[in-house]
């Protein structure tokens, strides 16, 4: 496996049209997922639950991915949750990155998880799974966000309990700000679910929505499209069955063209 292109290298192969960041912090969770932060390039601007494509050097061959930006708007430096794949053609390198280390990313952020892509509601769910989170982070720690719901409701399903770790140190990290906690207050609401062990709540997150347990475990009425909004990231077989739901609710998909009630990045699908 080669190891990531480090400065020196950079200066002389940076592909046009690209920003080459430094990595700042690297966390590993578990032996599937990591997340990271890098400087944030002078006059970047992105929306909250946009994605951009980061990548790195590979054999002389700048390589990227579509990476959703795990950092809110305002934030100084960005953030990124990543799935750790072996042979993947980005993941087995970036992986192993370090602090010091540079990595690329292209200078226009896009996306449909945005708040622009909603009409206005009064609850909003985030669904995830795994890394899908990852554009939620990004939201749930935009003032924006609050100002426009008086309830929002992230759930997070992985398959094991020690993946969950990353949505609790975001909540916490809320929790414990100074600023962002006057701002969200009690808005914010915490959903956790594993497939695979024992935990609180247990199940995928289509199965609780289809039996009614996820809204008897949060004390909400059903989905209501006159109220609630929702947006959706995850595995494309998960995207697919909670659209189902939600439409069967009544909700219909929007886009930043056509503002509906709930949205769905497909970006990181196939």
């Amino acid at each position: 496996m080669n190891a990531p292109a480090k400065t020196e290298d950079f200066a002389q192969s940076i592909p046009a049209g690209v920003y080459a960041e430094t990595v700042l912090d690297v966390t590993h969770y578990t032996d599937r997922l990591f997340r990271f932060t890098m400087t944030r390039p002078q006059g970047f601007r992105f929306r909250s639950g946009e994605f951009a494509m980061i990548g790195l050097m590979v054999e002389g061959k700048p390589v990227f991915r579509a990476y959703s930006i795990a950092s809110p708007a305002w934030a100084e430096e960005l953030e990124f949750f990543s799935i750790k794949v072996p042979d993947g053609p980005l993941t087995s390198h970036l992986q192993a990155i370090k602090p010091g280390d540079q990595v690329l990313m292209r200078k226009k952020p896009t996306g449909t998880l945005v708040l622009d892509a909603l009409t206005p509601g009064r609850r909003l769910y985030m669904f995830s799974t795994g890394t899908g989170i990852a554009p939620f982070a990004s939201l749930i720690r935009d003032p924006e966000t609050y100002e426009k719901f008086e309830e929002v409701i992230l759930t997070h399903t992985t398959r094991d309990v020690a993946e969950l770790k990353y949505g609790f140190d975001l909540v916490h990290e809320i929790q414990n700000d100074e600023l962002l906690k006057e701002v969200v207050g009690d808005k914010l609401r915490h959903y956790p679910t594993v497939t695979r062990e024992d935990f609180e709540y247990r199940g995928r997150i289509t199965d609780l929505i289809s039996s009614g347990k996820l809204f008897t475990d949060l004390g909400v009425p059903p989905l209501d499209p006159a109220i609630d909004r929702g947006m959706i990231c995850g595995s494309s077989a998960m995207l697919k069955d909670t659209k189902e739901l939600l439409e069967k609710a009544g909700l219909d998909e929007g886009a930043n063209s056509k503002p509906a009630e709930f949205v769905i990045e497909r970006a990181f699908v196939g």
